[in-house]
């Protein structure tokens, strides 16, 4: 993760988006006069969005938890 200050940021814009999509690194901005954000790729933020939905109710996560137990095994469901 890089933490730079807006001014920083702003005058490598390029470079530091190229950083969050071709490193896959998390830039957080600092700002004086308002909130700290967080750049990161839209791909890692829409599978950070899918895991938290995935595993947002605990039947969800009791599923998942035995599809991996399953899988670990060697199990096989027919038509799988």
């Amino acid at each position: 993760m890089k933490v730079v200050n807006y001014s920083d940021f702003r005058q490598n814009l390029a470079e530091n988006l190229n950083r969050v999509n071709e490193d896959r690194e998390i830039v957080v901005v600092s700002r004086t006069k308002g909130k700290t954000v967080v750049v990161m790729d839209l791909d890692d933020y829409n599978a950070q969005q899918e895991t938290l939905h995935l595993m947002g109710t605990k039947a969800n996560r009791t599923r998942l938890e035995a599809a991996l137990a399953e899988m670990k095994k060697g199990v096989v469901r027919p038509g799988n």
